[in-house]
């Protein structure tokens, strides 16, 4: 089959070439019946543009790069299908790339996306290494780093987009305290993870001023996955325990602690209240019913992109920006109510 040119889709529209190049560049000269008409004729053609030839003429390629440390975790599955809608959206077109932090290959990934000559770098949780890297691509594209955002007072800087992990911490605790829970476990807390540690100290801090006893459990593992939960619900179901709730780091974590917790006859929510956080999807399924804050993915997603197209229209990476969302609390079926009767 001969391969469709745009002189093919000019004559086909009825318009001229410079007219189908201004309809796939989303020129705002172009008339929008003019611009539908002619991307319908794409479509029907299938007629795809060619995106390096493109980015010769334009400077810009119009595509986005995105690393995340674990495609398999459904958090970041979902964040990259919300970041990819939004970035089509814009008429750019998203390169994954996936790196667990242990395995070294972020520097040869960015490397890689240079090459590729992506118009901006969106990094996903990759710990305070991840700030280096950032810096290091200012002289070449933005980069926003997602989920890894350090404190305001900390000398680590760049663009960020983050759930507002100390007040999602301080949330979690509010509301276990507010269903009467008094002695609890904070389950899964990974102390190399700038997410964790503010978490960790948003849910302390709050548990503190409340008058809660928590118990910290932390994860040896390098990632919050069903696994992880499943092993350290072992640990800790495996002998006595005074806790009446536990607050897992993650929706898998949590997923994993009650399965290991329905293998070992003990009642959730009858004997222990988890509550999740992150709102994976599949944690809403009839059967788990899993209470969690939502890190309201579509949300960080949107942020997440306009503050890129923000970066690239303007050129001016001498400034940071540093966004957050705050978490929202999703009630199901893993937490109750408990009364002095319960606590002693």
């Amino acid at each position: 089959m001969q391969r469709v040119t745009i002189k093919d889709i000019a004559r086909l529209a009825g318009v001229s070439v410079t007219t189908v190049s201004r309809a796939l560049n989303d020129a705002p000269e172009i008339h929008s019946e003019t611009r539908d008409k002619v991307l319908r004729v794409c479509r029907e053609q299938g007629y795809r543009a060619n995106l390096l030839a493109r980015s010769l003429s334009s400077s810009r390629s119009k595509l986005l790069g995105l690393v995340v440390p674990d495609m398999a975790n459904p958090f970041h599955a979902a964040l990259a299908l919300n970041i990819e809608l939004c970035a089509q959206e814009a008429g750019y077109q998203l390169m994954f790339c996936s790196s667990r932090r242990e395995d070294g290959r972020l520097e040869d990934l960015f490397d890689f996306l240079y090459s590729q000559r992506v118009d901006g770098i969106l990094l996903s949780s990759a710990g305070d290494g991840a700030y280096d890297l950032a810096r290091r691509s200012m002289g070449k594209v933005p980069c926003i780093l997602l989920g890894a955002c350090a404190p305001e007072d900390s000398p680590l800087r760049a663009n960020t987009v983050s759930t507002d992990n100390y007040a999602g911490g301080r949330m979690a605790a509010e509301y276990l305290h507010g269903l009467g829970h008094r002695n609890v476990a904070y389950l899964g807390y990974r102390s190399g993870s700038a997410t964790h540690v503010l978490r960790h100290q948003g849910f302390l801090s709050a548990a503190t001023e409340l008058g809660m006893s928590v118990e910290t459990v932390p994860n040896p593992l390098s990632s919050s996955t069903i696994e992880s939960g499943c092993q350290l619900a072992r640990g800790f179901l495996s002998g006595p325990f005074s806790q009446t709730a536990v607050f897992a780091v993650s929706d898998a974590v949590a997923l994993g602690f009650i399965q290991v917790a329905d293998e070992l006859g003990i009642a959730i929510p009858g004997r222990l209240s988890i509550l999740g956080f992150d709102g994976i999807e599949y944690a809403a399924l009839p059967n788990i019913r899993l209470t969690t804050l939502s890190q309201n993915t579509p949300r960080l997603a949107r942020a997440a992109v306009r503050l890129m197209l923000e970066l690239i229209g303007s050129g001016d990476q001498g400034e940071f920006t540093r966004k957050l969302i705050t978490p929202t609390l999703i009630q199901r079926a893993t937490c109750r109510t408990v009364g002095q009767a319960d606590r002693s």
